[in-house]
């Protein structure tokens, strides 16, 4: 009966490593994704900011009215 305590406490070991393991390797991912976000804002805020503005105005404008 010992013996069995111990394998399956090995393998659930094992399991538990591997899926730590697991969520560790995910990380680069997300910190691609928040730096691409990041980066099409900024284009877009670049190249339309003027257009931006203008509708933000527009909008406001329309609130107060």
């Amino acid at each position: 009966m010992p013996e069995l305590t111990v394998t399956i406490v090995r393998w659930y070991a094992v399991l538990v490593a591997q899926r730590v393991r697991d969520d560790r390797g995910d990380v680069p991912g997300w910190v691609l994704v928040t730096v691409m976000t990041a980066g099409l804002v900024a284009v877009i805020w670049g190249v339309a900011d003027d257009q931006l503005v203008q509708l933000l105005r527009s909008a406001l404008n329309s609130v107060r009215n």
